[in-house]
């Protein structure tokens, strides 16, 4: 597209189009962008009566231009835009109206080049073939023929006394005649340098004939130590064996990587022959013993607990070098549910040879130890797991930039996770992550050099020789991927990408990297990205970060009309974003100070990327651990005493204040389990102005699924999405429809037009009115569940999207389930979808998930005591599964915002629902509301004792027969509030969608993330038919049935009345191990050794 025309805006979004048309205020006003839909076309957008017209612009075979205007009118070609601009002023030409008045192109104010003390840096010579500019003939001929010239004469100033006589011809002939022609083949497209080509294969043909000699025996040799090889097949292409004309630079580096192989596979065989400790295929945990004290009768006892993650037992010691003769084996450990209300304190379920379950109460000497006690259960439990693929990973990200410098000798603090912040135990030292993630900024090493100290430095920490499963380099910007020699047959679609954003986006030395890859089922992205420097450049950061999100081609391209912030199950952004402290240069030393006292919250309350987060502008929809470190950029080198916030310029003194430049940002799919165990920084790595930043999440992921159902006999199932309603933020005058994507789909899902109505403030609202019914590919439930579909409103007039949502299906899992989504495009907001979705699958259990090992209870227990009053004995807990937001729906809230994106109604636990009848819900680790009704409860004493009811958890009421209420229940309920749900209970909304079709079914239960402002609560109870007036239950009586009332407490003799006690905020704690996840539904009983795992939990809790 000609860039001096005054419409060419080229590659701008649609919705700035709209904001520019809509500034110019005049009909007939008009732009040309570039099609979002099809490459090489172009969007002509036109305002008429405040609404935008869009018309595609397409090219034929022969590259003519042709508007796709009304029908009827005669389709015309033109060769150039400005030819068919100029013919598209007249009138009548199928336009809504004719072409008026040319919108200007904004002018982008240019980044100006940093200025540095140390040398430039040359970037890394690996230049794409599209960045290879086109050059004017005529200088380009000047440049042939003083190329001879100038090489003869450097060549004449160097000591040639070694160079044999032979190749010393052959070089200066190279450069007389020889280096003309290959430069005129390059120009005529031919990039192959036949010349160059020749002239080292006379000079290596000792090198390349001795290569040819010796490939075939290290191939061979290589064959013994592969084990992933059927016989008869070599792991190298045959042509390498062969000489087949190729580069000797080629063929060494092959050699060079075949040694590399060679030397890690004979290690890995030798060592684990042995038995040696640096065996590259096993980590080797050591034994770590924790003191802990045990409560019995009021009285402390001081205990040991001893974890053997390698032989799988858990041991109970009365003193540190005490026998060993007490202990658990791995699948004995039921669950481990931390106390919420004491931070160090821990219950562990146990299972006995007589099938009783006992539960052990320990408080460990601070939150940190705890923390690691149970990363060491849980990799014990993994390692030990009879499941052929894992369900959970754990992730380590880190960023640093790294100033142009070299990396010290020590940088194990920075993978191990330790410094400032939150950070792990030294217990958890020695556990290896299932992958690391490295992002650098200005970093000087070549690839193979980094990509080694990065493995040396792995297995030193972890006995490891961990795979690279990618890495990738935009001059000095770099992400590499490492994962664990286990997980190489998991991994495939393995894509890496970068884009520019330097000056005029055309440099590299600001941009991006990313790689992406599918895990089994689950998709993860990468992104790490070095954005524009200054504290001024706030808005020109926030325009990289949305180039970056359009132009990064990562993950899934069957997934064209969604960005990378939709294209994957989970996506984590690191890197120097470069965000500041927007406070004047005069309060340099007020920040110091307050960096000193540790009190960070007045600082990060003026950080640039938490408010342009909280505006909407930037990482939309993205989550990031709390800050509880110190700010990362700019240190004085070689120190960390001493923040160097001034640098002397020529044109006066430049401050830097102290800033979290460098961080770590993640965004995944809803309902689906990630919890951050570690964000920090460094204290000891000191040779660049910026610290390193580290951060650990523990993933779920989707296992590659075979259904152990007879296909023929399988229950034909399908899912059903009805009543959706769009609200859209477009002037657009088109009509729309919706897209479906998903794996699961056998084929993506289009719908019919849906009907529109205008409203005055510029939205216009869609209503899809038929039901959707889509088929997929498996319906066994245990592979559906963790299945999402994704979401695409698009136009009919030019295939562009409008936005872009997701649904979980597992937020159906047991009944009609209503949804509210965010609709974004390129990581702007652009409306909403509202409309429910109903699941149907075949007959079929879920498997316990290992991250439901770990439990989080609000407050301590209430023991229901069997024979003998046995308090070790398992009891009925207040057990809350609040570890982990994303995973159940209820968000982190932070300045009194929450924005999800998404929140899903849902019904009460004990309420059948229509079109399910009695059909008894499916055991699973999620809590997602279950529709069927209750059977009896489980006993959970092992006593042979028939309770009718389970009364330890006083929110849920009785389990039995009803019971009338107490007052102290009443009185209970006044103090439980919780905060009224913006979409589902505001009468505005309701107003709203009077238009809207009823529900299948009541809605009773509402989980709301969407984004809105902390409402003042409102008192909830727990039986709303009780009382005339209807209010809506609280999230934390999930487990409640409209006709089960709680039983009074006069009625419980010998249970003390519970304390409501307000749950503790994570972040009055820097220990605290991880954001809170809610709880997990109750199942239906099972035979007696599974009876902790079937204990009913309590609903979501709210803040």
């Amino acid at each position: 597209m000609p860039s001096y025309q005054p419409w060419c805006h080229g590659n701008i979004t649609r919705s700035k189009a709209e904001d520019l048309l809509s500034k110019a205020a005049r009909d007939g006003s008009f732009l040309i962008r570039d099609s979002e839909s099809i490459q090489g076309a172009y969007a002509l957008c036109v305002l008429y009566q405040n609404c935008v017209y869009t018309y595609r612009i397409l090219p034929n075979e022969d590259k003519k231009l042709s508007v796709q205007a009304s029908e009827g009118v005669p389709i015309r070609f033109f060769a150039m835009l400005p030819e068919l601009v100029e013919a598209y002023y007249s009138l009548n030409m199928g336009l809504v109206t004719h072409l008026q008045y040319p919108v200007q192109r904004e002018e982008e104010v240019e980044e100006e080049p940093e200025h540095s003390n140390l040398p430039p840096q040359l970037p890394p010579r690996n230049f794409a073939a599209n960045d290879v500019k086109e050059y004017d003939p005529k200088s380009s001929e000047q440049a042939c023929k003083s190329l001879p010239d100038t090489y003869l004469m450097r060549l004449q100033h160097l000591d040639l006394s070694l160079v044999p006589e032979e190749h010393l011809l052959a070089i200066q002939e190279y450069f007389r005649t020889t280096i003309c022609s290959d430069a005129e083949q390059v120009q005529s497209g031919y990039p192959t340098l036949p010349g160059l080509k020749k002239l080292t294969m006379a000079i290596c043909k000792n090198l390349n004939s001795e290569i040819t000699r010796i490939l075939p025996a290290l191939e061979i040799f290589h064959r013994v130590f592969d084990q992933q090889l059927s016989p008869g097949t070599g792991y190298y292409p045959r042509q390498m064996s062969a000489d087949s004309g190729q580069f000797v630079s080629f063929r060494l580096e092959q050699l060079t990587k075949l040694l590399y192989s060679i030397e890690d596979q004979a290690k890995s065989s030798v060592f684990d022959s042995v038995g040696h400790d640096g065996g590259h295929r096993k980590s080797l945990i050591p034994p770590v013993t924790f003191e802990v004290k045990q409560e019995s009768l009021g009285i402390s006892t001081k205990m040991f607990l001893k974890v053997d993650v390698e032989s799988g037992k858990l041991f109970f010691k009365k003193s540190k070098d005490g026998p060993e003769d007490k202990y658990f084996v791995h699948n004995k450990i039921l669950q481990l549910v931390k106390s919420q209300k004491m931070h160090a304190k821990l219950a562990i379920a146990v299972e006995t040879e007589k099938e009783k379950i006992l539960r052990k109460e320990f408080v460990f000497e601070n939150t940190k130890k705890r923390e690691g006690f149970c990363q060491l259960l849980q990799q014990m439990k993994n390692k030990h797991s009879e499941k052929p693929e894992p369900d959970m990973i754990t992730v380590f990200v880190g960023t640093w930039n790294m100033g142009n410098a070299g990396c010290p000798h020590n940088i194990n603090s920075w993978f191990q996770c330790k410094g400032q912040g939150k950070t792990q135990d030294d217990t958890a030292d020695q556990i290896p992550h299932d992958f690391y993630v490295i992002g650098t900024q200005e970093d000087p090493l070549g690839e193979r050099e980094w990509s080694d100290t990065v493995k040396g430095v792995l297995r030193n920490i972890t006995n490891i020789s961990f795979k690279q499963v990618a890495i990738h380099t935009l001059w000095n910007i770099r992400i590499i991927v490492l994962a664990k020699p286990e997980h190489e047959n998991r991994i495939s679609h393995v894509f890496s990408d970068s884009v520019k954003t330097g000056i005029a986006n055309t440099l590299g030395n600001k941009g991006a990297v990313g790689v992406s890859f599918m895990f089994n089922r689950t998709s993860f992205g990468f992104v790490n990205s070095h954005l524009t420097s200054g504290s001024e450049k706030k808005i020109r950061r926030n325009q990289n970060y949305i180039n970056i999100l359009r132009f990064l081609n990562l993950g899934d391209k069957k997934l064209n009309p969604f960005d990378i912030t939709h294209r994957f199950t989970h996506l984590f952004w690191l890197g120097d974003l470069n965000y500041r402290v927007e406070l004047p240069s005069t309060e340099a030393e007020y920040i110091v100070t307050k960096i000193r006292q540790q009190q960070y919250l007045e600082l990060l309350s003026k950080d640039q990327l938490s408010i342009e987060k909280n505006d909407g502008k930037v990482f939309l929809h993205f989550d990031e651990e709390e800050i509880t470190f110190a700010p990362t950029y700019r240190f004085e080198r070689d120190t960390r005493d001493k923040y160097a916030y001034t640098k002397a310029k020529a044109t006066g003194t430049k401050y830097n204040l102290p800033s979290w430049c460098d961080r770590v940002l993640r965004k995944s799919y809803p309902l689906v389990h990630v919890v951050c165990q570690a964000y920090g920084c460094t204290n000891d790595i000191m040779t660049s102005d910026h610290s390193p930043v580290f951060a650990s999440f523990e993933v779920g992921v989707a296992s590659q699924f075979v259904s152990k159902q007879d296909l023929h006999s399988a229950t034909q199932g399908g899912i059903q999405i009805m009543n959706c309603v769009a609200n859209l933020l477009t002037k657009s005058k088109t009509k729309f429809f919706i897209e479906y994507h998903s794996s699961c789909l056998e084929k993506t899902v289009k719908t019919s037009e849906g009907e529109n109505t205008e409203h005055p403030e510029g939205s216009i609202k869609v209503w899809f009115g038929n039901q959707v019914q889509l088929t997929p590919i498996i319906c066994d439930p245990e592979y559906l569940l963790d299945q999402h579909i994704l979401i695409c409103v698009k136009s009919t007039d030019s295939d562009e999207s409008y936005g872009e949502g997701c649904v979980a299906l597992r937020a159906a899992q047991f009944c009609y389930t209503e949804f509210q989504i965010t609709l974004t495009h390129h990581g702007e907001k652009t409306g909403t979808l509202t409309g429910g979705i109903q699941l149907h699958t075949s007959e079929g259990k879920t498997t316990e998930k290992l991250y439901d090992f770990i439990k989080v209870e609000k407050d301590d227990t209430v023991t229901s005591k069997g024979k003998g009053g046995d308090s070790n004995k398992f009891s009925v807990t207040q057990s809350h599964d609040i570890s982990n937001p994303n995973y159940m729906g209820v968000s982190f809230q932070k300045d009194n915002v929450i924005d999800k994106g998404w929140s899903y109604s849902m019904p009460p636990k004990n309420n059948p629902v229509t079109g399910q009848g009695n059909k008894e819900p499916k055991k699973v680790g999620y809590d997602a509301g279950t529709c069927g009704t209750t059977e009896k409860p489980v006993n959970p004493t092992g006593e042979g004792e028939q309770k009718s009811e389970m009364f330890d958890n006083p929110l849920y009421g009785s389990m039995g027969k009803s019971h009338s209420r107490g007052k102290d229940q009443d009185q209970q309920q006044k103090d439980q509030l919780i905060p009224p749900d913006p979409f589902f209970t505001s009468s505005k909304q309701a107003d709203g969608d009077l238009d809207r079709p009823p529900v299948p079914t009541p809605r009773n239960r509402s989980f709301t993330c969407s984004e809105t402002k902390h409402q003042p609560p409102n008192p909830i109870t727990l039986n709303p038919s009780l009382y005339k007036k209807p209010v809506v239950p609280s999230r934390s009586e999930g487990g409640m049935g409209q006709n089960r009332p709680p039983l009074p407490s006069k009625s419980r003799p010998g249970v003390p009345e519970p304390q409501i006690t307000k749950p503790r905020d994570y972040r009055d704690s820097s220990e605290l191990p991880s954001k809170h996840r809610p709880p997990a539904r109750p199942a239906q009983p099972q035979p007696q050794k599974d009876v902790y795992a079937e204990v009913p939990k309590m609903g979501r809790s709210v803040k």
